[in-house]
């Protein structure tokens, strides 16, 4: 059974987003994608850890942890009959309301919206042989200040996704103005060489998802060295192996970009194994 709300603002489901609200005026403020399973938001100490950075990063106090799980036990009750449904959870922290201007005010209190949807279906193929990726001509700016956050200016992204309209083609690959490999439109990208696996550094722009971070954790378990690299398009598909990931998905093996092919590994299956189990 499906709850019919499907948002949450500021834990009501009356409350409507305010036409002043800097959120919407400046996309001022960030925001976490996650899985629900059993009314459980899965991995969340790392998605709170990384709001809390990010709203510390552009000056927002980040709703508690606890008053985050009162909205998403709201939003997704656990009904004993659908415990296995799975679904997906978009938290959005904004600075909250402003008079016209870009400095906020002395004192804002935020406004915290979480959205409900479903669970995107992915083609038994893309677990199995793999994914295509766009080369996205459209580049990420350099902005140190606002690098690795998930805030809620992502018109590059946008652009970026509107280059492409196959439904053979997955996600797109993104390089910065220096022509270094960032990420892609949704997600974070590894490459493997040899046995050693390496992640675009995000010191300048781009988005530190957390299975990114998971990802990076998993040395040990991999049996491979992990660490975040200035890597360019050259290197990129020169590499033994490319992945992609996030928190829906987990990994997908890259099989393609443009003419660039890889055959089909396992790596991106044995990281899928051990994010779902552990």
């Amino acid at each position: 059974m499906i709850h019919h709300h499907t948002s949450l603002v500021n834990g009501s489901f009356d409350q409507e987003i305010s036409a002043l609200d800097r959120g919407f005026s400046y996309g001022d403020g960030v925001f976490r994608t996650m899985k629900i399973r059993d009314g459980q938001p899965v991995s969340w100490p790392f998605h709170y850890q990384k709001l809390v950075a990010d709203c510390a990063v552009i000056g927002i106090v980040c709703p508690s942890a606890e008053l985050l799980m009162l909205d998403i036990q709201q939003l997704f009750p656990i009904d004993e009959f659908d415990n296995a449904e799975v679904s997906v959870a978009k938290i959005i922290i904004t600075r909250g309301e402003g008079e016209r201007g870009y400095a906020p005010p002395a004192v804002t209190i935020p406004t915290r919206v979480i959205i409900k949807s479903a669970m995107p279906t992915y083609a038994e193929t893309y677990y199995v042989q793999g994914i295509r990726l766009h080369l996205c001509e459209t580049r990420l700016a350099l902005q140190p200040k606002l690098a690795g956050i998930k805030h809620l200016n992502r018109l590059e992204n946008i652009l970026a996704r509107m280059e492409w309209r196959e439904e053979s083609i997955f996600d797109g690959l993104m390089l910065d103005t220096n022509a270094n490999v960032i990420e892609c439109t949704m997600s974070n990208i590894f490459v493997r060489v040899g046995g050693h696996l390496y992640t675009p550094d995000l010191s300048q722009c781009g988005v530190a998802g957390i299975t990114r971070q998971r990802i990076l954790g998993l040395e040990s378990l991999l049996g491979l060295t992990c660490s975040q690299a200035t890597l360019t398009l050259p290197e990129l598909l020169s590499a033994d192996e490319v992945l992609i990931c996030n928190s829906l998905y987990g990994a997908f093996q890259v099989t393609a970009v443009g003419n660039q092919t890889w055959e089909q590994q396992n790596l991106a299956s044995k990281i899928r194994n051990i994010l779902t189990h552990g």
